[in-house]
C-alpha cells in the first residue's frame, strides 16, 4: 500500500519561507516521480512542481518558478518543497502525490495514482 505524509505547513507573513516534506512508503518516494500540488478555497487542485528519479530533474509551474525548489534526500525518505518570498496568492493545502512511472508526467491531478491527506500553508498579507 502506498502512503504519503505530508508535513511542514503553517501561517507566514508574505515574504517569508516555509518548508514542506513529503514521507512515506519506501519505494514510492525513493523509486518513482513525487509532486507537490496544492488546492486553495474554491479553485481546483493545480500542479506546483514535480521531480523524477530517473534524471534527478525537476519542472515547477510558472507562478512559483525561482521561488519555490523541491528536492530529494534519500537517506531520510523524503521530498521537500522549498518556499520562498510566500505571496498570499500561495495560501492553500498543499498535497504531495506519486505515480509508478519512470519519469514525471505534465503536472495534472489526473496523472498522479497517489495522495497524501495536504498540510495547510497561510500567507498573510
Amino acid at each position: 500500500q502506498v502512503r504519503l505524509v505530508e508535513s511542514g505547513g503553517d501561517s507566514v507573513q508574505a515574504g517569508g519561507s516555509l518548508k514542506l516534506s513529503c514521507t512515506g512508503s519506501t519505494g514510492t518516494v525513493n523509486g518513482y516521480p513525487v509532486a507537490w500540488f496544492r488546492q486553495a478555497p474554491g479553485k481546483e487542485r493545480e500542479g506546483v512542481a514535480c521531480i523524477s528519479i530517473s534524471d534527478g530533474l525537476s519542472n515547477y509551474a510558472d507562478s512559483v518558478e525561482g521561488r519555490f525548489t523541491i528536492s530529494r534526500d534519500t537517506d531520510a525518505n523524503a521530498v521537500y518543497l522549498q518556499m520562498n518570498s510566500l505571496k498570499p496568492e500561495d495560501t492553500a493545502m498543499y498535497y504531495c502525490a506519486s505515480v509508478w512511472r519512470y519519469m514525471c508526467p505534465e503536472l495534472k491531478v489526473r496523472n498522479f495514482a497517489y495522495w497524501g491527506q495536504g498540510t495547510q500553508v497561510t500567507v498573510s498579507s
